[in-house]
């Protein structure tokens, strides 16, 4: 291990979603950065990968999140046109489900609070407009025409390499050890080297319960899956395809999007909140015959063209507070530190404005965005 290096106003630990974001804002606003990352740029150990995830504004988890996505919106046409990269794209969105169910009463409660765009449509006019859908004579669904797909890997690229033009240094397969507040700001120490800054940001992700245990935040860390079926047919009539969130009457919810990478790629679903308890290091990433074959029996009672084969099927985390509300906010007991985790598997569509936020704290203390629901102490157990 060699010296401690300084002259950084603010490290950011973890480049996946939210850290490579906040390390683009905050090089774009001047600051001297260091991005540290256990892995290699946009991996696949974590959260931010497989390809695309949801984008809505229809938010059935709670109206209060509507202001920050609508804001992320802003952000995602910003990225995409500093990036050069297709980051995110419109698909449009359908949330169908018994009418009382979560995911369509709660969609419909924020399209009304927010006045959003939006369509109610019974399961006939669902079948009529998308004929790929076979709900349930008593399913209605809501349909966002904004609603889409982010690019994961793209959008953590793109971020990456948008902070280091603005002269953020980033440095991968770097693993942080330890971090401590100083009198006049932080040290980290890493498997390499020590460093020190005025601030700290972090962002661990799965790994939060390893750097933030000193938070009090209980997170359950879980093993989920991601599952890309080739429809029967070819996946043709599923390119121009809505994203979809599903709820059945037992109130189970899967997910899935359109055969966004071509004919030949299949159409991605899986299971929202059917996980298993794991850590990044004892995580299963093998994928089993029987898991699969319970996603297709599930997926095909609404789209009946999914029973074709399993392409692949791949693993992700997510890492879910007690509430499945998000953390971002100063650490309670350290001045100088921000902290961004528990997103509880609906974290990515709001990436560029967690970043935007965490550099806000760091460089003034403050946000003008809405951010109370994500109070940490609202969880603290000790």
């Amino acid at each position: 291990m060699v010296g401690t290096t300084t002259g950084y106003d603010v490290i950011v630990v973890g480049l996946g979603g939210m850290g490579s974001s906040a390390a683009y804002h905050l090089a774009t606003r001047g600051r001297r950065v260091l991005g540290l990352e256990r892995h290699e740029p946009a991996h696949d150990k974590g959260s931010s990968h497989g390809g695309s995830r949801i984008i809505r504004q229809s938010y059935f988890e709670d109206p209060g999140y509507v202001p920050l996505l609508l804001r992320a919106y802003e952000l995602w046409e910003k990225l995409a046109v500093d990036a050069g990269r297709d980051v995110y794209r419109l698909t449009g969105g359908l949330f169908v489900g018994p009418p009382d169910c979560l995911t369509v009463s709660g969609s419909l409660r924020a399209s009304l609070e927010w006045g959003l765009p939006h369509e109610l449509l019974d399961a006939a006019e669902i079948t009529a407009r998308f004929p790929n859908f076979t709900p349930q004579p008593e399913d209605i669904a809501l349909y966002e025409a904004k609603a889409g797909i982010a690019r994961p890997e793209l959008t953590v690229r793109a971020h990456l390499d948008l902070a280091e033009k603005f002269g953020a240094t980033m440095q991968f397969t770097e693993r942080v050890l330890d971090w401590k507040q100083t009198t006049d700001g932080v040290r980290v120490t890493t498997d390499r080297s020590v460093y020190t800054a005025e601030r700290l940001v972090i962002c661990p992700g799965a790994w939060a319960p390893q750097l933030l245990g000193q938070l009090g935040v209980p997170i359950r860390v879980e093993r989920q899956v991601m599952y890309w079926l080739d429809p029967v047919g070819g996946a043709s009539r599923f390119i121009d395809h809505p994203i979809f969130i599903n709820e059945n009457a037992s109130g189970a919810q899967i997910y899935g999007f359109p055969a966004i990478d071509g004919p030949h790629g299949g159409v991605k679903v899986a299971f929202f909140r059917k996980g298993i308890d794991c850590t990044p290091d004892t995580i299963d990433r093998s994928v089993q015959a029987l898991e699969i074959n319970e996603m297709t029996a599930r997926v095909t009672e609404l789209l009946p063209a999914l029973a074709g084969p399993c392409l692949r099927a791949v693993t992700c985390m997510y890492s879910t507070t007690p509430d499945q509300h998000f953390v971002i906010a100063p650490h309670p007991h350290c001045a100088h530190v921000i902290v961004a985790c528990g997103f509880s598997g609906h974290g990515f569509k709001f990436v560029p404005v967690v970043g935007e936020i965490l550099a806000d704290l760091a460089t003034e203390g403050v946000t003008a965005q809405p951010i109370s629901l994500f109070d940490p102490q609202r969880l603290v157990t000790v």
